[in-house]
C-alpha cells in the first residue's frame, strides 16, 4: 500500500489537527456525565438550585463546545477524504495514459474503470467516517471503562462483560464477511464487463436474436453479487440491534445493581446515572470500532486493487537524458534485425525483420492473417517496443527518444477507426489542436471526407457520439485519416485504414494522399492488392519474417505468397495483365 500513502502528504496537518479536535469531543463526551453526578448529587438531592444553574452552564457550554468539534471534525474528515481520492483518481488516470499495450493486457478495461470509479468511492466512503470514529473510538471506549470503574469498582464486572459479548460479536463478524467484500468487488468488474459488451456489440447480439441469452448471463451475474451483498447487509444490519440490546441490558445490570450499591449508601444516586452513561458510552465506542472492523477491510479490498494499478512500472518509458531528433527531419524509418515477442509468449510474433522506409515514398506491408503486420507498425510509435534490435528515425533509435517527441513526428491511423465524442471539427483537430480552418479544410478534401462533412446538419460542428457512434464505419476512417493529414507529420502510418472504403473512395483517397504526402514517409499495412499496386517498396510478411520485398510486379514473379494473394483478389486477365 506505499503507493497509496504517498498520496497523503499533503494532508499530514489537517489530520493532526483532526486529531486535536477528536480529543476535544472526546473529552466533553468523558466530562458531561461528570456535571450530570454534580447536578443531581450537588444540586437537586441537597436542594441547592445555585448548584443546578452552575452546572448547568457550565454544561451547557461544554455541550456546545463538543457540538462545534462535532461538526468542524465532519468537515475536515469529509475534505481530507475527498481530495486524497481525487489525488488518487488523478494518479490512476495519469499512469493508465503511460500504460504500453502490453499494460492493457493486464488489466480489463472494464477493470479499469471500475477500479478508478467504485473503488475509489469505496475508499472516499471509509476513509471519511474512519476519520472520525478511528480516534475517537478508542479514546471513548479507555475512557468510559476508567470513569466507571473509578465511580463503582464493585460494579466494573458489567462492563467487562458486555465488553466480552461485543468482542465476541466484532470477530465472529470479522470471520464471516470480510471474505466476502473480495468477491463482491470481483463481481462488480464482471457485472460492468458484461455491461459494456452488451452496449458495444448490441448490434451482433440484435442480429443473433441473443439478447435473453445475454440477459440470462448478466441476471446470473447480478444475483450472485445482489446475493453476497444481502448476505453482507444482513450481516452488518444485524450488528446495530445486538450492541443495543447489550447496551440495554448493561444498563439494566447497572440499576438493577446499582439500586443495592446505592441503598447501601455506597454510592450516589448522581453517580450511578453517570455510571450509566459510562456504560453507554462504553459500548457505542465498541459499536464504532465494529463499524470499523468492518469498513476498513472492504477499503483495503479497494486499496489493494488501485494500488496493483500504481505499483506497475509501464514497459514503455522515456529516457532520463532523452536524444533529440535532427531539426532538419527527414522521416527515413529503418528496422534493424528487429525481433519482438509478447511476454509469456513462447513464439516470436516478429523474427529478424529488417528494412528502409524512405521519405517520398510509399512502403506498403502485406500479408496472411497473424502475420505481423499491425503489431510491426505498433512498434514505430513505440506502443510495443521491441524485443532485440532496433528502430530509428534518421538514425536515432526510438527508445533514445522522449516519447512526446517521437509521436509528435508522427500520424498513425488505427485498425479499428477511433473517435472521440466531441465535434467533426475537435476530431480532425485532434492532433494539432489549434489547425486552421484552411487545414481542417484541406486534411477533409484529402480524406475524401469533405462530401459527407457537408451534408451534416452542422457541418465541421456537428456533434460526434462516443466512440463515433453516429457515424459509418467508412466515415470514421476518413475522419481518422484527416486527423493524421491535419497534423502534417513527417511519417504517417495507415494500418489497413482503407478496409471500410468502397474502391472508387480508395482511388480517390490514394490519389489525393500521393499528392500531400509526397515529401513524408508513408507505410501502410493493407489487404487489398488494389491499395498498394503502385507502392515503391511492399514487403510481404509470413509467420512474422519478411519473405519477400519490392515492387508490384517483381513480387509478382519472385514471392509464392504474394502471387497466392494477387490470385485470390485478381482476374485472371488482369493478373496475366500486370505480369
Amino acid at each position: 500500500m506505499e503507493h497509496l500513502a504517498k498520496y497523503f502528504k499533503p494532508y499530514w496537518l489537517a489530520l493532526g489537527g483532526l486529531i486535536i479536535l477528536v480529543w476535544g469531543q472526546a473529552y466533553v463526551n468523558l466530562t458531561l456525565p461528570d456535571y450530570t453526578a454534580r447536578i443531581v448529587n450537588q444540586g437537586i438531592v441537597a436542594k441547592d438550585i445555585a448548584a443546578v444553574w452552575s452546572n448547568g452552564l457550565q454544561m451547557l457550554l461544554l455541550a456546545l463546545f463538543g457540538g462545534v468539534c462535532t461538526i468542524v471534525i465532519g468537515f475536515v474528515a469529509s475534505k481530507i477524504a475527498t481530495g486524497y481520492v481525487r489525488r488518487l483518481r488523478e494518479a490512476i488516470f495519469i499512469k493508465v495514459e503511460q500504460f504500453s499495450l502490453s499494460e492493457f493486457n493486464t488489466f480489463s478495461s472494464s477493470s479499469l474503470v471500475t477500479r478508478a470509479t467504485n473503488d475509489m468511492q469505496q475508499i472516499q466512503n471509509v476513509l471519511s467516517m474512519v476519520l472520525r470514529m478511528a480516534f475517537l473510538a478508542p479514546f471513548m471506549g479507555i475512557g468510559s471503562i476508567i470513569k466507571a470503574h473509578q465511580l463503582a469498582p464493585t460494579m466494573s464486572w458489567i462492563v467487562l462483560a458486555a465488553i466480552g459479548v461485543l468482542v465476541s460479536l466484532i470477530i465472529l463478524l470479522f470471520v464471516v464477511a470480510i471474505p466476502k467484500f473480495t468477491l463482491i468487488q470481483k463481481l462488480v468488474d464482471k457485472l460492468s464487463l458484461q455491461a459494456r459488451e452488451m452496449l458495444t456489440g448490441v448490434r451482433v447480439i440484435r442480429a443473433y436474436n441473443n439478447d435473453d441469452r445475454q440477459q440470462d448471463k448478466f441476471d446470473r451475474t447480478n444475483l450472485e453479487s445482489t446475493r453476497l451483498n444481502i448476505f453482507v447487509n444482513r450481516v452488518m444490519a444485524l450488528m446495530q440491534p445486538v450492541m443495543t440490546l447489550v447496551m440495554g441490558l448493561a444498563s439494566v445490570a447497572v440499576v438493577w445493581v446499582g439500586s443495592y450499591v446505592v441503598s447501601a449508601g455506597n454510592l450516589e444516586v448522581g453517580n450511578l446515572l453517570a455510571l450509566m452513561q459510562y456504560v453507554s458510552q462504553t459500548i457505542m465506542a465498541f459499536l464504532m470500532i465494529s463499524i470499523i472492523f468492518i469498513m476498513v477491510p472492504r477499503a483495503a479490498v479497494s486499496g489493494r486493487r488501485v494500488n496493483e494499478v500504481l505499483a506497475i512500472e509501464p514497459m514503455i518509458s522515456d529516457p532520463v537524458l532523452p536524444t533529440h531528433l535532427p531539426k532538419a527531419l527527414r522521416g527515413v524509418v529503418e528496422f534493424h534485425d528487429v525481433d519482438f515477442g509478447y511476454e509469456g509468449s513462447e513464439q516470436p510474433v516478429l523474427s529478424k525483420v529488417s528494412f528502409t522506409a524512405e521519405p517520398g515514398q510509399t512502403t506498403a506491408i502485406i500479408g496472411g492473417t497473424g502475420s505481423g503486420k499491425s503489431t510491426l507498425l505498433s512498434l514505430i510509435p513505440r506502443l510495443y517496443d521491441v524485443s532485440s534490435g532496433s528502430v530509428t528515425v534518421d538514425g536515432v533509435d526510438i527508445r533514445q527518444l522522449s516519447q512526446e517527441e517521437l509521436r509528435s513526428h508522427i500520424g498513425y491511423v488505427p485498425q479499428k477507426a477511433s473517435l472521440f465524442s466531441g465535434t467533426v471539427r475537435s476530431n480532425i483537430a485532434y492532433g494539432k489542436p489549434h489547425a486552421s480552418e484552411a487545414e481542417l479544410d484541406q486534411a477533409a478534401d484529402t480524406a475524401q471526407a469533405r462530401e459527407f462533412i457537408t451534408g451534416l446538419p452542422k457541418g465541421l460542428n456537428n456533434p460526434i457520439a462516443q466512440a463515433g457512434n453516429n457515424v459509418s464505419g467508412g466515415q470514421k476512417q476518413r475522419l481518422s485519416i484527416a486527423r493524421a493529414l491535419a497534423k502534417k507529420p513527417k511519417i504517417y502510418l495507415f494500418d489497413d485504414s482503407f478496409s471500410a472504403l468502397d474502391y472508387k473512395t480508395d482511388a480517390a483517397l490514394r490519389r489525393a494522399l500521393k499528392t500531400e504526402t509526397s515529401t513524408a514517409t508513408f507505410i501502410v499495412v493493407a489487404q487489398r492488392i488494389s491499395t498498394i499496386m503502385q507502392a515503391e517498396k511492399i514487403i510481404v510478411l509470413d509467420q512474422g519474417r519478411i519473405i519477400g520485398m519490392g515492387t508490384h510486379h517483381e513480387l509478382l514473379l519472385s514471392s509464392v505468397v504474394y502471387r497466392e494473394i494477387a490470385e485470390s483478389q485478381m482476374s485472371a486477365s488482369e493478373l496475366a495483365r500486370e505480369q
